[in-house]
């Protein structure tokens, strides 16, 4: 055993080092909490401006489905290297509907080189 004597005879002593220890244990706790509450008003903020950002935004349907069909053809047209039957294939939709869709979205900008002749017809 070491000659370390942990007890001591001393209430005084006891007592200070008791005191301490639990003054020690409390502001390690108060600045954990402190820190906490910091992050948690950082994340409360946050949110609250995103909300502020949403409610000012309108969403309107026709929009989002334009960006969303646009997404998917664009993916499918570069998928298939420009062939518009093979995306209309993958798609799960006609040819023509593709070609509609395509003309009516502007979407020329996916087409590998050489092939505009064939997504145009």
């Amino acid at each position: 055993m070491s000659g370390l004597n942990w007890r001591t005879d001393d209430p005084l002593t006891t007592n200070r080092a008791v005191s301490f220890l639990r003054d020690e244990a409390f502001e390690s706790r108060l600045s954990s909490l402190r820190e906490v509450a910091i992050e948690l008003l950082s994340a409360v903020d946050c949110l609250r401006s995103k909300s502020a950002d949403n409610g000012n935004l309108k969403v309107k349907l026709s929009e989002e489905v334009r960006k969303f069909e646009t997404d998917l053809i664009r993916a499918a047209l570069v998928r298939t290297g420009g062939n518009q039957s093979r995306a209309a294939r993958l798609l799960g939709v006609k040819h023509t509907t593709l070609n509609a869709k395509i003309k009516r979205y502007g979407i020329s900008d996916v087409v590998p080189q050489g092939r505009t002749a064939e997504i145009a017809a």
